[in-house]
């Protein structure tokens, strides 16, 4: 672990960061850091439970002469997007999150991070572990499986959720506060295959896309970079306007709820159509760098031939159905906030494309602010599943947290910002699925906000957090706890 020394793990939330990046925590692998958190507050004398979906919330007593302050909880999940580069032997179910620092960032090493939300768990056993904090009571409240559609949250007994103020610590910009996030679904389509023998004659090439940036598809789809799937479709529907070739197989994207990086297809042509192929690999490699040139520098687009033996190939049908899906699949931000500026106020993610034995699949997360517009995109989805007669279904549906006007919460953060830094805290909403929406659904009374430090790259293995804007928001924390007082 490079600069991972005893300085770094001198600062209390470092030390728990690096403890619980040994521990495997893959979304739907939970159950190791799960324990680990009960034993944590075991060990620590406090009231700890752990529910069916693996969710812990633990309790600590107020410090002396706050006992009738609000009850604060401090909620974050404890999984993380696992990705990697293709050249990185790293195996997400046993082997740790290996940790580097560069200048004041600190990295994984070709893989991704965990500090979404591998952070709020920092914060949280920070202030757990300590004696001398002045804060309220506290719950801390760590869900599971929130990156694979806020199962934890959706599954929760609102018992958890008692308390008069909630501090979600999942965003990643310091000196902003979130008072509203996006209610999101996931949508998948499926195209039933048709499997034939490709012609003796025909030779197979793997079409690759990579070099793209990615990232999260709700904070980051304000970007505009280039999403994997999509181009793969551009780029296929205009070769086959040229010549005809059958698909072997196609993939690209690894999360539903990440803008896919890396996108691949294996075609069978003719022969004689290999020159006309890399004459139009060559000719979009231009037009996507030229589209991209700021925003996905990187991209490259590029074919080989492949020894593929005893492949079958999708019929000719088929082959053109998931092209002409692929092209008119929404992908996106679809409208804009009218309230806040640059806000996206509705999108949809083509995240996942993969080939199976029984056909093609095709996943997306949608999301919206307001619910009437998720229903609008939903309700384009499915017209387009109906337009071309393949399966439809949607999955993990969850809440928008909408603005609450009054918030004292809100207004103590306000001015602890403005006294620490002399300065306005910004207050804005975020296009990304938090899990406020399912606490505001289960206690209507909770007074909520989210906040976190300046986090980069999320979901992708160039996930990096700074160090000292971390080190910062948890001074900001602990002061604000310590502005919660008896009223």
């Amino acid at each position: 672990m490079v600069g991972i020394d005893k300085d770094f793990l001198a600062h209390p939330v470092l030390y728990f960061f690096a403890e619980i990046s040994k521990i495997p925590r893959c979304s739907g692998n939970e159950k190791a850091i799960s324990d680990y958190l009960v034993s944590f507050a075991r060990e620590r004398n406090l009231e700890v439970e752990q529910d069916k979906s693996l969710n812990v919330i633990i309790k600590k007593p107020a410090f002396p002469g706050y006992e009738n302050a609000p009850t604060v909880i401090i909620q974050g999940h404890m999984d993380m997007v696992c990705d990697k580069n293709k050249s990185k032997e790293h195996n997400f179910e046993t082997d740790p999150i290996e940790l580097r620092v560069v200048d004041d960032m600190l990295y994984a090493t070709d893989t991704t991070l965990g500090a979404d939300n591998g952070i709020a768990v920092a914060y949280a056993m920070a202030l757990l572990d300590s004696d001398d904090i002045p804060h309220p009571p506290l719950k801390v409240l760590l869900t599971t499986e929130e990156e694979t559609g806020l199962k934890g949250a959706a599954k929760l007994d609102p018992a958890y959720l008692e308390g008069d103020m909630l501090i979600n610590i999942d965003s990643e910009e310091e000196g902003v506060l979130f008072s509203s996030c996006a209610g999101g679904i996931r949508v998948s389509h499926f195209i039933e295959a048709v499997w034939e023998n490709p012609a003796p004659d025909n030779i197979s090439y793997l079409v690759e896309i990579k070099g793209l940036k990615g990232g999260h598809s709700g904070a980051e789809i304000d970007k505009s970079r280039g999403n994997a799937n999509k181009l793969m479709g551009r780029f296929l529907s205009a070769l086959s306007d040229e010549i005809e070739f059958q698909i072997g197989k196609i993939n690209g994207g690894s999360k539903m709820n990440v803008i896919p990086r890396e996108a691949e297809a294996v075609l069978f042509l003719h022969p004689n159509q290999g020159k006309i192929l890399f004459a139009k690999i060559e000719e979009w490699n231009t037009i996507f760098r030229k589209e991209f040139r700021s925003k996905d520098p990187d991209i490259v687009l590029n074919a080989s031939k492949t020894t593929e033996k005893d492949t079958k190939v999708l019929s000719k049908e088929i082959t053109e159905k998931v092209i002409n899906l692929l092209v008119i699949m929404p992908d996106g931000a679809q409208t804009m906030s009218g309230d806040i500026e640059g806000l996206v106020e509705s999108s949809t993610n083509l995240g996942v494309v993969s080939t199976s034995d029984s056909g093609i699949s095709f996943e997306s997360a949608t999301r919206s602010n307001i619910g009437s517009q998720k229903h609008n995109i939903l309700n384009r989805l499915k017209t387009i599943a109906y337009i071309f007669n393949i399966d439809f279904k949607t999955d993990a549906d969850y809440p928008e947290w909408e603005y609450q006007a009054d918030s004292k919460l809100r207004e103590i953060f306000k001015k602890v910002y403005k006294d620490m830094y002399q300065k306005e805290l910004k207050i804005t909403a975020i296009h990304a699925g938090l899990e406020c929406g399912f606490f505001k659904k289960k206690n209507k009374n909770l007074d909520i906000v989210a906040l976190g430090p300046d986090q980069y790259d999320v979901h992708t293995p160039d996930e990096h957090v700074s160090i000292p804007s971390l080190k910062r928001t948890y001074e900001y924390l602990l002061n604000v706890l310590k502005h919660i007082k008896p009223s």
